[in-house]
């Protein structure tokens, strides 16, 4: 699942692609002289390193919600909750990639950046390893943090690989199917922050489904911003994503929600009792105004890819600032 091309785009672990990314259109043939890119830039291009804000948001709000109910703390889960949330988000990254382009979701009327797999820059064989690859380091870490939080951190991490891959993959893919943004919000949202406190602290609380409530909503918008500027590429490729089927206006709405959704839930925390360090996450608002902003005026498709970038960099400083108002809440 990837959360955007966020970054997701935060393409939301996944988004997710379900999260975009705000990297400027290229093609194998937009370096100097048409040459073809090198081998580390065609797999960093694979990989969308701007969506990778979407994996860490939520483990970092987990560790501040953990230490804001009075949790100790865990350096050894908090790296391991790390690791596998990137390296599924590269997994999905990688699959809707792969199977974006093996669906004729990629063509040249894109105004994304370059697949890899539709440019003709890698091999299906190629992406198929690389999955298999990060999936398989995934699991052998996660499998360490089974050791700690028990069985039912196993089933968790089976269902998460399943929707990293699913989202364009398999025979019932949910991105083609409008279900995108609810397993964004599911996983790099609820199970992302609750999973990471869970570990940190050994129990479940209440704050720790409150906190993990902006990041969804965040990681999610992401993921709306890529599928609003996708709508007519998708809707010619019999993608269904929720922005075909709801419309442009509609779409330009939930993004709207979305991001005020992750702005009134510090300040209902406050007025539940929560120190007024939860506030924290008020000081990137200003990042939202240019970002409502152009999703509500845009003209051009184009013109939402450096709102993707932006909205990934939202999440990232909002959640960053949420997680040390929460643990900063415990300390006083």
């Amino acid at each position: 699942m990837s959360t955007a091309e966020p970054v997701s785009t935060a393409e939301p672990m996944g988004t997710a692609e379900p999260v975009g990314t705000a990297e400027p259109v290229s093609t194998a043939a937009s370096s100097p002289m048409g040459a073809r890119p090198s081998r580390f830039r065609i797999w960093l291009m694979a990989v969308r390193p701007a969506t990778l804000p979407a994996a860490v948001t939520g483990v970092v709000v987990g560790i501040g919600a953990a230490l804001g109910s009075g949790a100790p703390g865990r350096i050894d889960t908090a790296a391991g909750c790390l690791a596998v949330a990137l390296l599924l988000q590269v997994a999905a990254n990688l699959a809707n990639d792969l199977f974006d382009f093996r669906r004729g979701a990629d063509g040249t009327a894109r105004s994304g950046p370059t697949r890899v797999a539709a440019a003709g820059l890698v091999t299906e064989r190629q992406l198929e390893l690389a999955i298999a690859l990060t999936v398989g380091l995934a699991g052998v870490i996660g499998l360490g943090l089974v050791l700690v939080g028990g069985a039912v951190l196993l089933a968790v991490g089976v269902l998460a690989v399943i929707a990293a891959l699913a989202y364009t993959g398999g025979p019932w893919p949910y991105g083609y199917r409008g279900l995108g943004e609810a397993f964004v919000f599911l996983f790099f949202g609820l199970v992302a922050v609750m999973g990471t406190a869970y570990l940190q602290a050994g129990r479940l609380e209440p704050l720790y489904v409150a906190a993990a409530i902006p990041v969804g909503a965040l990681t999610t918008a992401i993921l709306v911003v890529n599928n609003l500027r996708d709508i007519p590429t998708d809707r010619a490729a019999g993608k269904r994503t929720l922005a075909v089927i709801l419309g442009a206006r509609a779409t330009k709405l939930e993004y709207a929600l979305l991001l005020g959704v992750a702005f009134a839930v510090p300040i209902a925390l406050v007025a539940a009792g929560r120190e007024p360090w939860a506030l924290a996450p008020l000081i990137s608002a200003p990042l939202a105004v240019p970002l409502l902003r152009t999703v509500r005026d845009f003209a051009d498709p184009r013109e939402l890819n450096p709102v993707l970038q932006g909205t990934a960099r939202l999440a990232l400083v909002n959640g960053l600032l949420f997680a040390a108002g929460l643990a900063a809440g415990s300390a006083t």
